[in-house]
């Protein structure tokens, strides 16, 4: 397992690179013409939703060149003889669409820890993944893996905040989850609105209207200005400046940051506030700012 997670940690290719050497010279393991029906999903595969567009399209690029990258697979726990897959769902899934009889694959002896995590890293790291499949990926590794964000972000090639944005994702409400999952709201959306009173109703607004992630979070803020900012209307403080140049550099840094950032401008002295939710996100953001 020591040698797997190595492979994992310097990236899927790496791992199929070693998996196709170890193949050569009459070893058990390697590239072989596989029977499609012989090949069985993996029940865990952490993708959920296969585009038909995207599967007609995979399709007919294998009828005019076959399949070009060998899906990746291992011995049925379940049913001797077959096998299951491990990476390559869609190829698999095209294959069949293209009327392929054989498939080209690589074999692998994996236990089900290991043939979990190169799953969900290989749709991290290969396909768009809805934002909410990748979350639910990234709390997989966490809960079967005890993966903390940082191990997790250097396997899949993304970035701490990246990792730890995409966790918040899995806290929205079941009609913000649902429009992640079709592609209705992207993640900037939803983290947009995340924190915001009624992130329902304002994920309505933001697809019924269209809106850009920065007229989200702009939305957002009105919002949560409706429920908290009236009992500080009274300070004797200069007013603050709330112009579109002030939300649009916002925006900027909230992206860059992958937090909530507010600047309070009062004629040219203000101050920048960035928002936490998570003791990681502080530390995160510490670390950054020193150069560490």
């Amino acid at each position: 397992m020591a040698a797997e997670r190595r492979g994992l940690g310097r990236g899927l290719s790496a791992l199929l690179d070693e998996a196709t050497a170890s193949g050569q010279e009459g070893a058990p393991s390697g590239v072989r013409e596989i029977p499609i029906e012989m090949i069985h999903r993996n029940p865990n595969q952490p993708r959920m939703d296969f585009s038909g567009d995207d599967l007609d399209t995979l399709a007919a690029s294998i009828r005019d060149k076959g399949v070009l990258q060998p899906v990746l697979v291992r011995p049925s726990p379940e049913t001797p003889g077959a096998y299951q897959l491990v990476a390559g769902e869609r190829r698999w899934r095209a294959a069949q669409q293209a009327g392929l009889r054989e498939i080209p694959a690589l074999v692998r002896d994996l236990d089900d820890l290991a043939t979990l995590e190169i799953g969900i890293i290989e749709n991290v790291q290969r396909i768009d993944l809805n934002p909410y499949e990748e979350a639910m990926g990234y709390k997989a590794l966490i809960d079967r893996f005890a993966r903390t964000q940082e191990q997790i972000a250097e396997a899949v090639g993304k970035s701490r905040s990246h990792v730890a944005n995409a966790l918040r994702l899995l806290g929205l409400p079941e009609y913000v989850t649902w429009a992640l999952r079709t592609n209705q709201l992207s993640a900037g959306h939803a983290r947009a609105i995340a924190a915001a009173p009624d992130p329902e109703g304002l994920a309505k607004a933001v697809i019924e209207g269209g809106l850009s992630v920065r007229a989200a979070e702009a939305l957002a803020r009105k919002a949560q200005g409706s429920e908290g900012a009236k009992p500080r209307a009274s300070s004797s403080r200069p007013g603050v400046s709330r112009d579109a140049d002030t939300l649009a550099l916002e925006a900027d840094l909230s992206s860059v940051l992958g937090l909530e950032v507010q600047i309070l401008d009062r004629s040219g002295v203000g101050e920048v506030r960035i928002g936490y939710q998570t003791l990681e996100q502080l530390d995160d953001l510490c670390r950054r700012l020193s150069g560490g």
